[in-house]
């Protein structure tokens, strides 16, 4: 049964998602009181977000306008709200509950929690703003009630309801967190607003909302919030420390793989020049305790919490390792350096027709299996040139006209030669590295697709 409850002082409906067994149940007692007071302690703090973007994926630059939500969690303008929505921001825009505008800023992103932190420009003399407390406690259970505010679909100042399905739940995309499920509708354009408690605080940030016989949408939960807020505000980022860790739970269904230990977590391999393999980790060492810690991860669930803890290790010091190899206990330090980018640099080349990429560990495993840098195409305009010469996206570029392709910087360099050289020679050679095998096409680039 799905009943449309209205907020006082609320523009937009809340809905309110019943379980099977209760479909015939009266609702509580003050339980319209109670939603429509918390929501609106937060509801002031949501902010419709409009932002325009770079985008080079088509296989050449355009700018693209995204919408997505956001909410104030400080007087002075600081705003929570995905990486996702503020990605390759050109300008930012802010339309607060009032129906004040402002624009943004960029504080702090991070790919891997598809978090950001924003900063309105406010003028001089601008009187505090409403805010959100955040619930930094891990307190939500299965059946909690909790609100969903933002913009789905580009209309902002909305609210839905529902409760908490999952408390944990484990995606693969959650390297660092797991995930609040929740039967609140989460649409596009929600993306970025909070998660809101029955005691007016947020709890999460929307991130993810899928349609899969009902509405099935994901948060990042607060705890996650609160390791990353101050990094973000120093760094930037997250500055997330890195090792090279493969690892594996010691039970995990979904590939039926079942270690009868009690404790520790199973190195399952390392990456090539990580700090792990240097210290001379080696696969089917089980990791009992860090720094005299005991650790144990039993399942994929308690898995993003562990490489979060590893994640915010500092780098450059050397860390003890207590590991059970082959029946023997032994000790390994190893220092975790940072992270890094995890995405690559990318290049526009109008007039062959692609944009290209860095090569990125992080962002494109399948390619740094071939070559751990470089240079790739990321996208190829439908009718230019480079789709004459039949390259495609994922193509790593090795050489042009025999002059070797290894950072983006050498790539612009080539291309602007070709573009000098365009009246007498318009002709390019390209050898690039597709699945593994080499091949070459030759590119005729005399025809100016992007005027016709």
């Amino acid at each position: 049964m799905i009943q449309r409850i209205f907020l006082p002082g609320l523009a937009a409906g809340a809905l309110l998602f019943a379980g099977c067994a209760a479909q015939n149940a009266a609702p509580a007692p003050g339980f319209q009181q109670i939603v429509s007071e918390a929501g609106g302690k937060v509801f002031p703090a949501v902010v419709y977000i409009q932002v325009v973007t770079g985008n080079l994926k088509s296989g050449r630059a355009q700018n693209d306008v995204v919408s997505g939500s956001g909410v104030l969690i400080t007087p002075d303008g600081e705003l929570l709200s995905n990486w996702h929505v503020v990605d390759k921001a050109q300008s930012i825009r802010c339309l607060l509950n009032d129906g004040r505008a402002f624009t943004a800023k960029v504080v702090g992103l991070d790919k891997d929690l598809d978090l950001s932190l924003l900063k309105l420009d406010l003028p001089e003399g601008t009187p505090p703003l409403p805010y959100a407390a955040i619930d930094y406690e891990d307190r939500l259970t299965e059946g909690d009630f909790v609100m969903a505010m933002g913009a789905p679909w580009g209309l902002n100042r909305s609210v839905s309801i529902g409760i908490v399905s999952c408390a944990s739940r484990y995606l693969p995309e959650g390297t660092y967190s797991l995930w609040y499920q929740t039967d609140a509708s989460i649409s596009p354009g929600n993306s970025g607003g909070p998660l809101v408690n029955t005691d007016g605080k947020v709890v999460g940030i929307n991130t993810l909302g899928m349609l899969m016989g009902g509405t099935v949408g994901f948060s990042i939960p607060a705890p996650t919030i609160r390791d990353a807020l101050p990094r973000l505000r120093e760094y930037g980022k997250v500055n997330w420390a890195w090792l090279g860790f493969q690892l594996q739970p010691l039970r995990d269904f979904n590939r039926d793989i079942y270690f009868d230990f009690p404790d520790g977590v199973i190195v399952s391999g390392t990456e090539p020049g990580s700090p792990a393999r240097k210290a001379g980790f080696l696969p089917n060492d089980r990791i009992v305790a860090i720094d005299g810690k005991p650790v144990t991860v039993g399942t994929n669930e308690e898995m993003p919490g562990f490489r979060r803890m590893l994640g915010l290790l500092p780098f450059g010091k050397p860390v003890a390792f207590t590991v059970v190899r082959e029946g023997e206990t032994v000790v390994i330090d190893a220092a975790p350096v940072a992270k890094g980018e995890v995405e690559g640099e990318e290049v526009s080349c109008p007039r062959w027709g692609f944009t290209a990429k860095a090569i990125n560990r992080f962002d494109t495993p399948n390619l740094h299996y071939y070559r751990n840098s470089g240079v790739y195409i990321y996208g190829v305009s439908d009718f230019g040139n480079a789709a004459q010469a039949e390259l495609r996206p994922n193509d790593i570029l090795v050489s042009i006209d025999g002059e070797p392709v290894n950072t983006p910087a050498e790539l612009e360099t080539l291309y602007r030669k070709a573009m000098e050289r365009l009246d007498t020679n318009p002709k390019a050679t390209f050898a690039v590295l597709r699945n593994g095998r080499m091949i070459q096409r030759v590119m005729d680039f005399s025809n100016d697709y992007e005027k016709e």
